[in-house]
């Protein structure tokens, strides 16, 4: 059983910056892909941003590229979602995601994701 918890949301004026972390325990996520995904009150999930298990593929919705970036520590079992210049329509809760994979799997999305953490919430505003 892997869980994920997410921290590192809260009220951030526009402009601002904030890194997002999603810690797993009950696994070691050498061979998890994991994605980060959001979604705002009456909007429909949005896929924000994947890695791939080793780190060398990444992947941003075009909503958040140029601002974000994401990272991995497996080390310390954790990923990281750094965002900056952040925007009002940023505000949402964010999730992460995480999946098994083959190492032989590189890309950095999966379509389907086994595991979520709980979200935290980012809220942009002045």
């Amino acid at each position: 059983q892997v869980q994920l918890v997410e921290s590192g949301g809260g009220l951030v004026q526009p402009g601002g910056s904030l890194r997002l972390s999603c810690a797993a325990s009950g696994v070691i996520l050498d061979y998890f892909a994991i994605a980060w995904f959001r979604q705002a009150p009456g909007k429909e999930r949005e896929r924000v941003s994947c890695i791939s298990s080793s780190g060398q593929e990444t992947y941003y919705a075009d909503s958040v590229k140029g601002r974000s970036t994401i990272s991995r520590d497996n080390a310390k079992n954790t990923v990281y979602l750094q965002m900056s210049n952040l925007k009002p329509e940023d505000t949402a809760v964010y999730y992460c995601a995480a999946v098994w994979v083959s190492r032989v799997y590189t890309a950095a999305c999966v379509h389907d994701y086994s595991d979520w953490g709980q979200g935290t919430q980012v809220t942009v505003s002045s």
